[in-house]
């Protein structure tokens, strides 16, 4: 849905930051700004700031900033419309109608339906377990070591025992067929006619980030089969881009998420504190769950079973999370075979040290690629360490396959040179290069990024000090910033200062794209620290002078010889830029 930069900046001006953060984070004052602990990260002392000036925060340790709107955008992970609608409806704002083609209409009605009647299965589902129907449900709940209040915050219900109950339920509400066959909860045959999917199962409600019931998952009572039945997909269901329990743990603030198998091993662990984790809905980890983890977390750690299959589902998601860029760690349950059980026996601490203990994943492949071989026979001892050279061969880093020699020499019986000979004879041969992280290759950029933290610094003291603009505007232009994204928002920011209102919230708006957002937040919330403010008025002149001289090696690298006129710029820009060092900056 398209709204016009006017629409959005009315929502977003009548929903002040401060107010509106403060729902959700307790902001204390400091100075101008406020400061709070940051939702987005774990942290003990407060770097999450908001300026009610700039109306925008910014967080000085995960760099997560925007605008009000990129707030509720990231706090509630809403899409953009979704966040301005919620704003709007804050404000008592009447937002336009969406113009719909005939078929999306459909399909957002459609949806609408669907989860409306998910809804109502739901809420089903949830009193019958607490009728005298579910007695049996509820005290297999509670043999499980479930709480009230557990059961109540995952919305756990109970099937009743009759195939067509929840059917005549459905249809007492005035739901049609051709709505239910849809939504999933029924079964459609010619020889049976429509039953309900679920029946005789405890039920599980799985929930989209949004706390909206998507589907769901039941567990058979008795020994009938399969023993966990879960929804098809539907209009508004994707096993392969859900993942139970991320409604909450997204607002965790561990520092990593616990990946595991089932939903009794989720709800087990956030009974038990560990509100970070999430398990995928019957299906294998896919790289859409990856991606979607991403969004929330750099770090996973597998809490799968520790039987054979649990052993194989770990080895299949740690490619897949290594290619998402995701560090990834393995628990070890043994003697147990799942946390559930795991902590039932030995308890929250115990699977705390089980945490802080999880292995390298890489390291874990190794473990379980030993099982291999033949450690007793000198062949097969020599074909292990081939294999595990070959494996730290494909690491790009140099620096990084001197610590996986080190580390495998420190579990493994070989020596420091004789395995880096193995690994460099490997790399002679030509082996498959493993990338690095983008993280790491990150590093080598050091002087590029020097120069856009300097242009970010000008763009911060131009939104701070408004009265340096016609001093730096005489020889900064919009088109000197080196990337693209830099370039608008300092287009934006010169128009405004040139019309005498500073607005960085409003240029935040413009982007809807949220990394766009934590980009444009960035640029005016740099900082550089000084003692008082000669010395600031000394770092701006500097700072001003390594942006025009960056400007003018640039434009010299691609300046044509033959381009007379060009020249003749490059040297009065040159000459400009001595005049610079006697610059006078006042704030």
């Amino acid at each position: 849905m398209y709204y016009s930069d006017e629409v959005i900046e009315e929502v977003r001006s009548r929903n002040d930051i401060v107010d509106v953060i403060s729902s959700y984070v307790k902001l204390q004052r400091r100075g101008s700004s406020y400061f709070g602990l940051c939702p987005f990260h774990n942290e003990k002392s407060p770097s999450f700031s908001v300026s009610p000036g700039k109306q925008m925060y910014y967080c000085f340790g995960c760099g997560a900033g925007g605008n009000v709107l990129t707030f509720v955008m990231e706090y509630e992970n809403y899409t953009f419309p979704e966040a301005l609608k919620l704003l709007a409806d804050r404000a008592g704002v009447t937002l336009p109608e969406q113009e719909y083609s005939e078929e999306a209409r459909r399909q957002r009605d459609l949806k609408t339906a669907v989860r409306e009647v998910n809804r109502m299965a739901a809420n089903y589902f949830y009193y019958m377990l607490r009728s005298e129907q579910g007695v049996r449900a509820m005290q297999y709940l509670k043999d499980r070591g479930l709480s009230d209040e557990t059961m109540k915050r995952f919305g756990l219900g109970y099937a009743g025992q009759y195939s067509d109950a929840l059917y005549r339920y459905l249809k007492q509400k005035g739901v049609t067929d051709q709505l239910l066959k849809e939504s999933g909860l029924m079964q459609f045959s010619e020889k049976h006619g429509i039953s309900d999917k679920f029946w005789n199962r405890v039920m599980f409600p799985i929930m989209d980030v949004n706390n909206k019931v998507i589907g769901f998952g039941g567990r058979v009572m008795g020994d009938g089969k399969p023993k966990y039945l879960n929804s098809p997909e539907t209009v508004i269901f994707d096993k392969g881009r859900n993942l139970y329990g991320l409604n909450y743990a997204r607002t965790s603030k561990a520092r990593c998420m616990l990946v595991c198998e089932g939903y009794m091993d989720v709800i087990a662990m956030h009974q038990a504190g560990f509100t970070n984790a999430v398990a995928s809905l019957g299906t294998a980890l896919t790289t859409q769950h990856a991606s979607l983890l991403k969004r929330y977390t750099d770090e996973v750690i597998l809490t799968y079973d520790s039987d054979e299959a649990g052993v194989r589902a770990a080895l299949r998601a740690i490619p897949i999370f290594r290619e998402a860029g995701i560090s990834t760690r393995v628990l070890h349950m043994e003697p147990h075979k799942d946390p559930d059980e795991f902590i039932k026996a030995l308890g929250r601490e115990a699977f705390q040290e089980r945490i802080d203990q999880a292995e390298n994943s890489f390291l874990f492949e190794l473990t379980v690629l030993q099982k291999s071989y033949d450690m007793k026979d000198p062949d097969g001892k020599t074909r292990f360490f081939q294999a595990v050279a070959a494996k730290i061969a494909e690491f790009e880093l140099e620096i990084e396959r001197e610590n996986y020699i080190e580390a495998v020499t420190g579990r493994f019986q070989i020596s420091f040179e004789g395995l880096r000979r193995m690994v460099t004879n490997v790399l002679m041969q030509g082996a498959p290069v493993r990338k690095a992280p983008v993280r790491q290759q990150a590093n080598s950029q050091a002087k590029e990024d020097g120069i856009l933290r300097s242009q970010r610094l000008i763009l911060t003291w131009l939104t701070e000090y408004p009265g340096l603009f016609e001093t730096i505007a005489a020889y900064i232009h919009p088109e000197d910033f080196s990337d693209e994204l830099y370039r608008e928002a300092a287009a934006m920011l010169y128009d405004q200062l040139r019309g005498g209102a500073v607005n960085p919230a409003q240029i935040t708006s413009h982007f809807t794209d949220p990394e766009q957002q934590r980009t444009i937040a960035q640029l005016f919330n740099a900082e550089v620290k000084t003692e008082n403010p000669k010395e600031l008025e000394k770092a701006v002149r500097e700072t001003v002078y390594k942006v025009v001289e960056h400007g003018i090696a640039q434009k010299s690298q691609r300046h044509d010889p033959t381009d007379l006129q060009g020249l003749q710029e490059l040297i009065d820009a040159k000459r400009r830029l001595q005049d610079l060092k006697r610059l006078h900056i006042s704030l």
